[in-house]
Parts: structure tokens; sequence; C-alpha cells
């Protein structure tokens, strides 16, 4: 059957880079929206869309049957699930096909097979697949430490736990078991050895109803965060031909064992000796598979498609060339727990160049909600060599100009550029070792001081007519029977985001109308305008771009960028907090509370108090102090915006209590 019009039951960038095929194609699209998703991108870039009712996912893009009827509704032939969602449910799949509908995906029965990681380990063991043993969590002893806990269904990190202590066991199985409910409906768990320093090398495979399977090479995704991908790259480097080989073999035996057609990716964890484990095989296209697409040359998405309309494959597996890196950009703070953003994406520009890829759910000017995953887009750099594509996506992240709430493009360029990345010592441990330095403030991006400079020096020179909040601390600032004189040295404080960093700018504006540092300090201002700055430093001139935003200021320059807030000159006493207070670190959802929490419960300090659901993640409130709980505002299915009261916490000795940050589950 030839496909004419084509659904894509999936939002944001996976399902936007579908359309761009399906339009090479000449592919008629139809896209599903939420009320949440009304104004999205992937909605504009459809030819027709169709209206889910409804925000959280488990009432529209979860809800099998409400898409059946939208791609009945606009006369689509085909369905393509994307990645997430409903992409690895049989049931929708076969829902699919029963609707008289094309579904571009493997066979319903490959998926359920390798749903269940369990039961996808025993049918694996059978084909021959090198496999972890598992371990029996009623008989486990201090010798099978540590542990990683698994849920059996889902993926994306949900309902994974490390126990390295035996007494932990127990309450972190419960935890696990009620994380993979929530997240997938099913709370089954099951226990492996923990490999430490492992690597997660993954092989994507595409095959045809002609018994053809692909191997198109490998791909290392060891860097992680919460067992989440967020660099990826193709070929995985620094393994041994032979285990490659190794690799490529047990990917083609776990295709076949499942009879499977289309795109999908076997998941392996080597350890440091180099032996190869069976992880999952995920039955649907993988975040990550541009960078297979960039080195071997083909679009998977097509290669799907024609799959799915019944062609072959071409019997001879297309040549690799070269090395690509992808990275993920998401709306979310490294330094502070992986804390995801929302708010106003002001803008969203990566540089143009040959050997970059930008996929993307988002451009400047939309929102970033709370309902679903905070990755705004993967950038992807292709080259001759590992060295130059990395050099090339640093490069290109670097530059790219990315204004609204905080995103981790900071934290990837410092990763790129880290010596053990460069060496290619990869391992899901990375993060573990090397976060505090990789988002320690300042290191590595130039000089937020002299950022600071051009921002003030920008807002002296803008109008005081100007419609920005910001343009308030431009006029000559009053108090009771006196006012600040433009002459005389003039003074603005920020805050660099997200890192709270305050700077003090003096300067002064002489008969010449252009501002200057009030203590130039072999700074000299070459020009100045309201969006432009221009400032020799020690006889290097360097260029600042200032995009304001309320009292929200941008700065980009040659390899760095930065948000600064205005702040008063004077603090106000109405934004103090008082103490004890636990605020919601970002909006969201209360899915729980700590058993028998109510007012007047006593708490310890780091205790476990609320559970917050935010963009797919779960998160901790924790107990700042050892005292009484004297207030509770949240409760199990309230929706919360950021810095809402949740509880206040009465400390029992505050001289001796340390306050204890929010944490993530």
């Amino acid at each position: 059957m030839t496909i004419t019009t084509l659904l894509v039951a999936n939002r944001g960038e996976i399902a936007c880079r579908i359309f761009r095929t399906c339009r090479d194609l000449g592919i008629s699209t139809v896209a599903v929206y939420s009320d949440a998703d009304a104004d999205a991108l992937h909605v504009r870039e459809a030819d027709l869309a169709v209206r889910l009712p409804g925000a959280a996912p488990a009432e529209t893009y979860l809800r099998g049957d409400l898409v059946v009827a939208a791609a009945l509704a606009a006369g689509a032939d085909a369905v393509h699930p994307g990645y997430g969602f409903l992409s690895e449910n049989a049931a929708f799949a076969a829902a699919v096909q029963d609707a008289g509908l094309v579904w571009v995906g493997p066979p319903v029965k490959a998926i359920e097979l390798m749903a269940s990681k369990t039961r996808a380990k025993e049918l694996m063991a059978g084909a021959g697949v090198p496999l972890l043993a598992p371990v029996d969590p009623a008989t486990a002893s201090t010798d099978d430490l540590p542990l990683l806990l698994k849920a059996a269904s889902g993926g994306g990190g949900r309902g994974m736990r490390i126990v390295r202590e035996l007494d932990a066991l127990g309450g972190e199985l419960l935890a696990a078991a009620a994380e993979a409910a929530s997240a997938f409906g099913d709370g089954e768990v099951f226990a492996e050895p923990y490999v430490e320093r492992g690597r997660h090398v993954e092989v994507q495979v595409m095959a045809d109803a002609y018994d053809t399977v692909w191997a198109l090479g490998t791909r290392d995704c060891s860097l992680q965060r919460r067992h989440q991908k967020v660099i990826e790259e193709a070929p995985a480097p620094a393994l041994e031909e032979g285990l490659r080989a190794r690799l490529h073999e047990a990917a083609v035996a776990a295709a076949r064992a499942v009879d499977y057609r289309g795109a999908g990716t076997v998941e392996f964890l080597v350890s440091a000796e180099g032996k190869p484990y069976f992880l999952e095989m995920n039955t649907r296209l993988q975040v990550e598979h541009p960078v297979t697409e960039a080195v071997f040359g083909v679009d998977l998405v097509a290669l799907q498609l024609r799959v799915a309309e019944g062609e072959p494959l071409d019997p001879a597996v297309p040549s690799p060339s070269g090395h690509a890196v992808e990275a993920r950009l998401y709306a979310e703070d490294p330094a502070r727990d992986w804390q995801p953003q929302t708010g106003a994406l002001l803008t969203l520009e990566v540089p143009d160049a040959p050997g970059l890829r930008l996929d993307t759910g988002y451009v400047g000017g939309d929102t970033i909600g709370v309902h679903y995953d905070p990755m705004l887009a993967k950038v992807i750099a292709h080259a001759p060599t590992r060295t130059a594509a990395v050099r090339l996506l640093a490069g290109a992240l670097e530059r790219a100009r990315i204004h609204g709430p905080v995103t981790n493009r900071t934290l990837l360029v410092r990763s790129l550029r880290h010596p053990d990345f460069a060496a290619a010592r990869l391992d899901t441990g990375f993060y573990d070792r090397h976060l505090a330095d990789l988002t320690a403030p300042g290191a590595g991006t130039g000089d937020p001081a002299t950022a600071a400079l051009a921002a003030a020096l920008a807002e002296a020179v803008r109008p005081t007519t100007a419609s920005t909040a910001s343009t308030a601390s431009t006029a000559p600032a009053r108090f009771g029977a006196w006012r600040n004189v433009p002459s005389q040295p003039q003074v603005k404080r920020y805050r660099s985001e997200p890192d709270g960093t305050e700077y003090e700018i003096a300067y002064r504006t002489p008969r010449t109308g252009i501002p200057e540092p009030y203590e130039a300090n072999g700074t000299r201002v070459l020009a100045v305008t309201p969006a432009r700055v221009t400032l020799e430093l020690d006889g290097v001139t360097r260029h600042f771009t200032i995009a304001p935003d309320r009292d929200r200021l941008y700065v980009d320059t040659a390899g760095a960028s930065y948000a600064f807030t205005a702040l008063p000159r004077f603090t106000d006493p109405a934004t103090q907090t008082d103490p004890g207070s636990l605020l919601a670190p970002m909006p969201g959802t209360v899915v729980r509370l700590a058993e028998g929490l109510a007012p007047g419960a006593a708490v310890e300090a780091g205790q476990p108090l609320i559970w917050l659901e935010a963009m797919k993640m779960e998160h901790r409130i924790l107990a700042p102090a050892s005292g009484t709980l004297t207030a509770l505002h949240a409760a199990p299915g309230h929706q919360v915006e950021v810095g809402a009261l949740l509880a206040v916490v009465q400390e029992a000795h505050p001289a001796a209590a340390t306050p204890v940050p929010e944490e993530n589950a």
C-alpha cells in the first residue's frame, strides 16, 4: 500500500522531524495536539491537525482511541508513533491496524515480546545474546551490591534506582515500583547487578519483511542524567573491532528472534573490561537516531515508511562515513538537581553551517509548558573525524542565542570540551563525578562582569519611554528631594542567572553622551546602543549584543552568553520568605505526601515530605530542618505554580539546624 497521508501520534521535535521527511516524499501530514499544544510548532507545520481535548498526557497523547479516531477523521491512511507516549504500546499498534490504517512500526508481536524487560531478557538468553544474571531482591546479600532496580515496562529512567546499602533495598523497591506504576501503569520491578563505570552502547537495526536485517553501526550514549541520555555519538568510540562485531551480531540476532520489521535499537551495557550485556530492545525510533543518519547517509524515517509500504531494503548495508555527535538541549538547570524550567522561549537561534543539523519542536516566541519533556532541541554535528565533530558541535552551541528559561547549554559545551570526553573515557558515571565542576559559576564562560558592564551601558542609553520594565532603572532615580546627576557615578545591580552571582556596575555619562565605566581598568568604550555595545579590553575589541525582556537582560558575545536580572538598588523587605517555608521549585502536580503528613507532625531534616511531578520527572521536597510541620498547603492532585508555598516547618533547634536543598527523586 502506498501511504498518502500520515498522522504522527506525537508532538514536538519528533513530530516536526517526521513531517520534514513526509514533505520530501510528497506525503500529507496530520498532527494531533492537546490544549496545551494548540499553538505548538508541530501543529503549525502539519497540513491538518486534530485536537485532543485536555492537557495532561493521560487524557491526550496517551489516549490511543482518540488518536485512531483523529486519524480516521482526518482521512489519514497511516500512523507513525514517533518515540515515547504510545510508540511501544502493542494494543495501540493493534488498534491502528484494526482500523484499517498502516502502522509505521514493528509487528505487534515484536512489541509485546520486548515490552517487558524481564521477558525480553529470557528471550534474548535463548537467542544467545549476552546478559547480566538477574538478582532476586528477596535473597540479595551484600555480595550482590551494588544493585540496579529497573521497571519491567517503559523506559526513560523512570522506576530506576541504584542500591548500594542492603538496608535501603526495601524502601527503594517500594519507591521504584510506585514510580513505575505511575509512569507506565505497571509496578513490576526487577534487580540486576549494577556495573560500575559501564558504557551505554547501542546498535541501530533496520529490518524488512524479506529477511534483510541491517546493523547500522554503534552509538555511545553514556553521558546521562537520571538514566536519560544527554550526549550521543556514532560510531561509539574506543571499541575494539572484535567487540564492535559482536555487538552487531547480537543486535541482528535479537531482531531475528522477534521477527522484527522497521527501525529498532538494541541497547547494551559494556563493562570496563569490555564485556557486553543486553539491556533492552527499543521497538521504535530513538531520540538519537540523527547521528546514525549522518554517518550512514540514510533517512531512517523514510526507510520506516518504505518498510511499512511493503518495500524491501537493499541487501547491502550502507557504508559509514565520518563521525557524528548529538547534544540534547533541555530547559533545565543542571546546577539545581536538573530542575525543569518553563516559560517563554524568547529566542532560539543555532548557527547554520555545513555538517550541522537542528531538530526542534520550538522556535523563538513559543512557550515551554509544564506538561511534557523539557527537551527543546537536538543539535547534531557531522565531520570526518570525532575531534572535528565535537569541536563543531561545541562551537555551534556556544554561539547559539537562547533567551528565556535556563537551559543546559553551558553544561553541554563544557561536557564536550572536558578532557575525559575528548579522550573518549566514557561511562554512565560521568556526571556523578564531574557535575559540580561542570556547573561551577563562571567556569570557562568568559568574563560575566564585563558582560554585566555591557548590559549597564546599553541600559544607560535606552530611551526611558521604551516598553520594557527594565527601562525603569535607566531613568534618573529619585529619592525624596534629591535625584542622581547623570554626570556623576551611576550604579546598577544585576544578578547572573542561574548561578545567582551579583554584580554592581558603576558608570558615568560625560558630556559626550556616551556612558563609560567609572573606573576604566583597561576598558575603553567604542560604541553603545541599546542593542549593541563594543568595548576595547586591554587592546582587544569585543562586541556584545543585548536583548532586554522586562527585568531580564540577555547578553551574547563571542564564545559566551549571559542572562542577568536587573536588581533594585535597595532590598525589598517584601521579597523575604519566612524561615522553614517549602516553596515549589517549579510548576507541577503534587502526586503524593509523606505518610501521616499533617500540621503538628514531627519531621526530620532531609525527610521527603512532598512529591512533585513536572515535565515527566518526579521531585522530592525535603524538610529543611528537624522540627514541626506548622502548615500544609499541598494535597495530591493539586497543580502548583513555581514559588507556591507548599508547607512550613518550624525548626526545633534553629541554631543547630542545617538547611537541606530540595532534591529530585
